[in-house]
């Protein structure tokens, strides 16, 4: 049997572009010759979902009827929003941009109990140009409405997610299949209506679905359940990472009801295997893939093949996405989280896993993070380039654990290299490595923002965290990355186990000073969350908690609940610590004292108002490396050649002027250093191949001409350290 693949992600991911697992997985296949067509299930439900008829139909079948004055409110203006919804979501997918100048007027969209909070937010919009504040009122719009649908229609919708609930620590399968023994909900039945009509046209004979997170899993279900009633004969896989982290362990044969497979990790070669199966009913090897055999749930992984380098995996395939239709919203003001639902971003991977791989908070024993193995700069280049002619769009999102900075430099040098225009934006890890010429070259590639984990910014837990920095260090790279105008988002962490209340107040102080720097824009703090295959939750007796419970339950098992010995309640910072965050990055309330944010008693911090500052003021640009590279990513100057003359004696001097895209700027010097600087120029130029280090260039200067010392920290060079010489 040949096979022919339908690839999914289930409601709900992301509004703004598809999640990037169906594409990877088209690509590899194409390499394999396969035939697969994917969709994005969630942004299918969502268009037919918020659409003048979709409306039309919601309104007329709420029940039960409202019981809020909110609701009742969107149900009496219900014609208002079936008369708008469409210009708004067209406006949305950036099909619709003079909308904006109405909706600004704030007299066109109906309004209910989201906008109430619009005049706090007033003045958070006050630089923000037409179209950003447009798409903001436009969200909450959105919201109102999906507020009347979780009140009125199905108490599970929700815009990033579905049934969350449902999928979050379900030790027990029980919860999920009981709701899957339920009558479809309304928009368990707009899913099928698209599921059927995909079905009918694909003729697939193997439904594979990617289940990255909680609020997928839900509707992966009911997607499998309706193609096991109405087409038995389709085999179907579930893969991604929700069953990665959280079903290593399963046991419950109630959901091989619905699976026929579930795969674990790496993707290509399980689907492979299970590819060869479908053509040959004796084929009989397995890779990480449970199953049921004899009414009990098996882990099959007896196959040969290796898994597939990452220069074998093929470059994503975007095909059968509705690209032009994703939907760009902007739900609250900050500037990180605003890149992730705002624009569509290519999503590609620079490296598979982590190559720090030690912090006991992660899953670092997982293959996902564990195996790492990057992809060279120049593939990344060629994937980058098939991407934008495929999708005609030149924004990139490299979904990495921790981008290495060695590969983020080649790959900066290259995109140099070939003159390509894009913007790209990854997640890192604050390694000292990143030096301000490091930045500056990231930047000039198209690189506009950063985001890492601060996680608790105290030097104790840091080290207990294994994180390899420390908050000095951190503080100097988001200096490095600001200079360079490259937008800086630390993750935070409180609750870590035995983060004390003096160090989660301590820590809030390091936040506070790193944003009244100016060298930190956006942050989020996260409450610790113990996972299974951490090192916590695997050893947590050396962290000082304990497990609630040993039993391993027999279907998800991944966040566990523990007692800290400290007996610190952490919750109840949560309210504090983000009020005081968001204020901070809004550059407001630097003087405020660390208790106005919390109404409970808290400590004095014990950190010096000025450790951030003097943290800045070491000064590392004397020490060069021999072996350190040196570019130069400016322009050829024209030069010019003149006579000095001082005290009856003259010499040849040269004046060479650069032109760079803001101004233009000379330098002058002897004849000989001009001339010698002119040529490796050229040499580093960064469109060459051949890398040049420090100490050849050193050793150049010095046959040709004399004290280089001199020479390298003379006025002109320090001029061209400013416009684009860099030492990596």
């Amino acid at each position: 049997m040949k096979p022919k693949l339908f690839v999914i992600t289930p409601p709900f991911t992301q509004l703004n572009t598809p999640y990037p697992a169906t594409a990877y997985i088209k690509g590899f296949l194409n390499t394999i010759n396969v035939e697969a067509v994917q969709a994005d299930l969630g942004i299918e439900v969502i268009l037919k979902l918020f659409s003048k008829e979709g409306l039309i139909d919601l309104f007329q079948s709420n029940n039960p009827e409202p019981v809020s004055d909110n609701c009742k409110r969107i149900l009496a203006l219900q014609e208002e929003y079936i008369k708008t919804i469409n210009p708004v979501i067209q406006f949305l997918q950036g099909k619709n941009p003079t909308l904006a100048l109405q909706i600004c007027q704030e007299d066109y969209l109906p309004e209910a109990s989201r906008f109430v909070q619009l005049e706090e937010l007033d003045w958070a919009f006050g630089t923000m140009g037409t179209q950003d504040k447009a798409k903001h009122l436009a969200t909450l719009y959105l919201e109102d409405i999906s507020d009347f649908i979780v009140e009125c229609v199905d108490a599970n919708f929700g815009f990033s997610r579905y049934a969350e609930r449902l999928g979050r620590s379900a030790n027990s399968f029980d919860e999920l299949y009981l709701a899957l023994q339920q009558e479809p909900t309304y928009i368990d039945n707009i899913l099928f209506s698209i599921l059927k009509e995909r079905i009918e046209t694909i003729h697939p004979n193997f439904f594979l679905i990617s289940v990255p997170f909680p609020g997928n899993l839900y509707s992966a279900f009911r997607c499998a359940q309706w193609v096991k009633k109405y087409h038995p004969e389709i085999k179907i896989s579930m893969g991604g990472g929700f069953p990665n982290t959280e079903l290593r362990s399963l046991s419950d044969a109630r959901v091989f009801e619905f699976f026929d497979y579930i795969t674990l990790d790496d993707g290509e070669v399980p689907i492979e295997e299970l590819i060869l199966s479908l053509e040959n009913p004796n084929h009989d090897s397995f890779k990480r893939t449970f199953l049921l055999e004899e009414g009990k749930v098996v882990y099959r992984n007896n196959s040969s093949k290796s898994d597939y380098k990452q220069s074998q995996v093929g470059t994503p395939d975007y095909s059968d996405l509705p690209l032009d239709q994703y939907i760009s919203v902007i739900e609250i003001v900050n500037p990180m989280h605003r890149m992730w639902s705002d624009g569509r971003w290519n999503k590609l991977t620079m490296a598979h896993g982590c190559y720090w791989g030690k912090c006991t908070f992660c899953d670092i024993s997982l293959d996902y993070i564990k195996i790492y193995e990057p992809v060279a700069a120049n593939l990344l280049c060629d994937r980058m380039e098939e991407l934008i002619l495929q999708t005609g769009q030149n924004g990139f999102h490299f979904v990495d654990e921790a981008a290495p900075p060695a590969l983020m430099r080649a790959l900066a040098i290259e995109i140099l290299r070939r003159k390509l225009s894009v913007t790209w934006w990854t997640n890192i890890r604050f390694e000292k490595s990143f030096t301000q010429d490091l930045a500056f070259l990231l930047k000039a590639s198209g690189c506009i923002a950063v985001s890492g984990g601060l996680e608790v910014a105290s030097d104790r837990l840091l080290k207990l965290i294994d994180k390899g920095v420390t908050v000095e260090q951190v503080a100097r790279v988001t200096r490095n990355f600001t200079q360079a105008g490259i937008m800086v988002h630390a993750y935070l962490m409180y609750g870590y186990p035995t983060q004390t209340v003096q160090e989660t107040v301590d820590s809030l102080e390091m936040v506070r000073q790193l944003f009244e720097a100016g060298i930190l824009q956006s942050g989020f703090w996260h409450q610790f969350a113990m996972t299974a295959h951490s090192p916590v939750g695997m050893y947590p007796e050396k962290f000082g908690v304990k497990k609630e419970t040993e039993v391993i339950g027999t279907f998800a098992n991944n966040d566990i609940n523990y007692k800290d010995s400290t007996g610190i309640d952490h919750d109840k910072f949560s309210f504090g610590l983000k009020k005081s965050l968001f204020n901070y990055m809004h550059g407001i309330c630097f003087d405020f004292e660390l208790q106005e944010w919390f109404d409970f008693k808290i400590p004095k911090t014990k950190i010096p108002d000025d450790f951030i500052f003097n943290a800045l003021e070491e000064n590392t640009g004397f020490n060069i490396k021999p072996n350190a590279k040196v570019v130069w990513i400016g322009g050829k100057p024209t030069v010019e050649i003149f006579t000095k003359t001082k005290k009856g004696n003259s010499w040849e001097m040269m004046s060479l002027i650069f032109h760079d895209k803001k101004q233009s700027f000379s330098i002058q010097t002897n004849k000989a250093e001009g001339e010698w600087l002119v040529t490796i120029l050229q040499k580093i130029s960064v469109s060459n191949t051949k890398a040049y280090t420090f100490q050849e260039l050193k050793s150049d200067f010095e046959i040709a001409l004399d004290d280089f010392e001199l020479f390298w920290y003379s006025k002109p060079i320090n001029t061209l350290r400013e416009f684009g010489l860099l030492i990596l």
